[in-house]
């Protein structure tokens, strides 16, 4: 190694820059400023003696070498070299020459090429490849790194072959004061108990510096206490806040502000601080007691107040809070009144409520005195005994006089009386006073809503009730009155009271049958069969219940036909007393029966029972109405009944139909007259010219039929069916009624007889006329049963078609004329 001409401030150590082998090892020359030197001697001042007796480069006998410019090493094949690490000082912005290596091939020939690679190379540090000077190139921050980790390499600029191994070593940022502490977790929130000891552990702050904790007291904080004496004090080193102060009262002062202060470089001037603040409260302990602010509370309420009425409040006063605080009031015994009156706690404001738990009476009692107690709920003996734990005080309640209405004696009346009361009977009599300490005269009277009956009298001035209509139990058993009681004084108070009358029953209703029966027998009857159940009713009530006793009118000869027993349970049975009932001796029997009820006196009432003799049915029915029980009350038989019934109707029906046509006929007769043309209808002899003219009234029409003459009709005359066939007519009518429809040849068979008739018959009207009152049937696709359809009409054209209108036809009578008549 060449000795330099600034050795005096610059220190060259040689050691070898990579780990080699003892057979070969190329050695470097490190330059160093002073600076750097003394972080050298500092760092190895900081490491044991074991491990500098180790190192490559010994400052014991290789000094004097180095000194004298040796270029011989001390080789140690036991270790290769070690010094690895360059200085420089953080937040430097001169850019300078941190250190210089130097190849030991280096001769000064600038035949050696330096090159410096890794972390920050080119960025922050650079070196110069001909004198391998490193130098920074920006100001650096420790604390956003610490260390830089580079490798040099020396390379032959003839052959570029590396002249020494390439080594490793490290830029060390050397740390300065820049970062003030900052305290962790804000802001401080804290809690303790009220009266606690001195020592007592608050919070614990704590702070942090950027600092190298290890290099110098840029790191090493203190705490301090800046706002909170004497009641709190910290641990300089851990920041732990303790209480200084014994005594601390919540109900003196419930918050403190502790200001804590930090500062690095251990306190020392030139260093950096910071502080925070913890919010401390004092939580409550039960230290207080309750207290009575009055020695006497005061109170008035009217006499007539409800039950359970507020009274007034009263409030001790207790400086805790929460369940410190709550306390129960009492009323103590030791005085009087103590059951009028309760006291509660508020559970919100934890006052004493006084309320009345009876009714008052001025004129009975006007002032109350009591003693009221208030108890903490929760005690703590560290702080108060127990009797500081409670207080007393005094209540006077003041009864106020109020005029009050009329008080009756009775909160409700009950009378009783028989319905035979006579008029005039006295009920009994209500009283009321006037419970004021002025008594006032009191009049009496009935409320006229309540005694809708009107049978009640009342005196207004001893309030006496007196009957003045009849009762009647079974009208009504119950009478509900209201009594008014009124003050004659300008106030005019008054109240009012129920009285109930009960109606008491007699025994002045005679017993009936409990309905109108009517029993029958039937011809096949057996002497001592069961008839009829009978029962009774009665409108009194007895108190023992009803008791009727049926029986037969007393008589000097006994019932042949019909006798009654009774079942002792007010019900009775009649039974049949021979078998001989036929209809054709005798259709009804009537029987007196005797209902006596059990009264006293006992009434008794009698009723006639009709028995009717029937022809009963294979069940034993007997038709009490309708067709079959009148045709059995008329004697014959249902089925005959039947036929007389189908008969009538049918007889009715032809009568309404034959008067229907001659009101038809006369209508037609009273219209206009038709004049018959020269064109006439001639209708075959089996139309029997029964002929209907169509057309309007007065109006010419030219027909294109041939003529045909009518016969002239004799004069008007009577014609009446022959007795024979109306005889006919009804016996096969009666005969088949029951099985008469369109599908039955019966049916048919008369359909086509008197479709015959009618075509026979000149003097008929066409049975159209009579078919609409019989049975249409289901619709024929054959058309109308018309006597005009049942003969083939011949038409003989006489002469061409006259005229191409379409021909209108006349309805006129059947014969053309206005005189004819059927």
């Amino acid at each position: 190694m060449r000795n330099r001409s600034h050795w005096a401030t610059d220190t060259f150590i040689r050691c070898p820059l990579s780990m080699g082998g003892a057979e070969e090892m190329h050695g470097w020359t490190v330059k160093m400023s002073t600076p750097g030197v003394l972080a050298v001697v500092t760092f190895f001042s900081m490491i044991p003696g074991g491990v500098l007796s180790d190192m490559g480069c010994t400052q014991g006998l290789e000094a004097p070498q180095f000194a004298q410019g040796s270029t011989h090493l001390h080789r140690r094949l036991k270790r290769g070299w070690i010094w690895k690490q360059l200085f420089v000082p953080e937040e430097d912005p001169t850019p300078r020459v941190i250190g210089q290596i130097k190849s030991d091939s280096d001769r000064g020939e600038f035949s050696i090429k330096y090159i410096l690679s890794g972390e920050g190379a080119g960025d922050a540090f650079a070196i110069n490849e001909d004198s391998g000077e490193i130098r920074t190139l920006k100001k650096l921050d420790r604390e956003e790194k610490a260390f830089y980790v580079l490798q040099a390499q020396a390379i032959n600029r003839r052959s570029n072959e590396p002249e020494e191994p390439q080594s490793e070593f490290i830029i060390k940022v050397q740390d300065i004061n820049d970062n003030a502490p900052q305290f962790l977790n804000e802001p401080y929130v804290s809690s303790i108990p009220e009266m606690c000891p001195t020592g007592t552990t608050v919070a614990q702050v704590t702070a942090t510096d950027a600092d190298d904790p290890m290099f110098g007291n840029n790191a090493k904080l203190l705490y301090s206490i800046l706002q909170g004496e004497p009641y709190f004090s910290v641990e300089p080193k851990t920041g732990i806040i303790v209480t200084s102060w014994s005594d601390m009262d919540r109900e003196a002062r419930e918050q403190y502000l502790v200001v804590v202060q930090v500062k690095d470089m251990l306190g020392l001037s030139g260093g950096y601080s910071a502080s925070t603040t913890v919010t401390v409260s004092l939580t409550d302990v039960n230290d207080n007691g309750p207290m009575f602010q009055h020695h006497l509370y005061t109170f008035s309420v009217p006499e007539n107040a409800a039950v359970g009425t507020t009274v007034g409040r009263i409030m001790a006063e207790d400086g805790d809070i929460g369940i410190n605080a709550r306390m129960t009031y009492t009323l103590n015994d030791d005085l009087e009144g103590t059951s009028t009156f309760i006291i509660t706690t508020d559970p919100v404001t934890q006052e004493g409520v006084v309320l009345l738990a009876q009714p008052l009476d001025y004129e009975a009692k006007r002032r109350f005195v009591m003693a009221a107690e208030a108890a903490n709920d929760h005690v703590d003996t560290r702080f108060l005994t127990l009797d500081d734990f409670t207080d007393k005080t005094t209540l006077k309640i003041i009864v106020d006089d109020v005029d009050e209405p009329p008080a009756f004696l009775s909160a409700v009346y009950e009378w009783k009386v028989p319905e035979n009361a006579a008029v005039g009977t006295v009920l009994g009599s209500v009283s009321a006073r006037d419970t004021d300490a002025v008594s006032n005269p009191i009049r009496y009277s009935l409320d006229k809503r309540s005694d809708s009956t009107k049978a009640f009298k009342m005196d207004p001035n001893n309030g006496t009730i007196t009957v003045v209509r009849a009762l009647d139990r079974e009208t009504a058993n119950w009478h509900n009155v209201t009594v008014e009681a009124k003050e004659t004084t300008q106030n005019h108070l008054s109240s009012s009271v129920v009285v109930f009358i009960k109606v008491l029953d007699i025994n002045d209703n005679v017993p009936r049958l409990a309905r109108d029966y009517q029993p029958y027998i039937c011809e096949g009857t057996q002497a001592g069969e069961f008839i009829q159940l009978l029962s009774a009713v009665d409108a009194d009530e007895p108190v023992e219940g009803h008791h009727f006793y049926f029986s037969m009118v007393p008589d000097k000869h006994i019932n042949p036909n019909f006798t009654i027993r009774d079942n002792q349970d007010n019900t009775a049975g009649i039974l049949a007393r021979r078998s001989t009932f036929t209809r054709k001796d005798r259709t009804q029997y009537f029987l007196p029966v005797v209902v006596t009820d059990s009264g006293s006196p006992a009434l008794s009432s009698t009723s006639t029972l009709t028995i009717s003799v029937c022809s009963c049915q294979p069940a034993g029915h007997c038709p009490t109405g309708g067709v079959e029980a009148l045709a059995l009350s008329m004697g014959v038989s249902l089925q005959t009944l039947l036929g007389m019934f189908v008969c009538l109707v049918t007889l009715t029906v032809l009568s309404v139909l034959m008067l229907v046509v001659r009101r038809h006929r006369r209508k037609q007769q009273g219209g206009q007259s038709v004049e018959v043309k020269e064109q006439e209808l001639e209708l075959p002899e089996t139309v029997s010219q029964k002929v209907l003219y169509y057309g309007g009234g007065g109006a010419e029409l030219d027909f294109c039929q041939p003529v045909v003459p009518l016969r002239h009709h004799p004069r008007r005359r009577e014609r009446r069916l022959r007795r024979e066939d109306v005889r006919a007519s009804i016996r096969m009518s009666l005969r088949e009624s029951h099985l008469i429809g369109p599908e039955d040849d019966v049916f048919k068979q008369f359909i086509l007889d008197r479709l015959a008739d009618a075509d026979q018959d000149p003097y008929v009207p066409p049975f159209d006329c009579l078919r609409i009152y019989a049975y249409e049937g289901s619709g024929s696709p054959a058309g109308s049963l018309s006597s005009l359809d049942s003969s083939v009409v011949e038409f003989v054209p006489e002469q061409p078609v006259c005229n191409p209108r379409p021909p209108l036809v006349r309805l006129t009578p059947w014969y053309g004329e206005e005189d004819t008549t059927f």
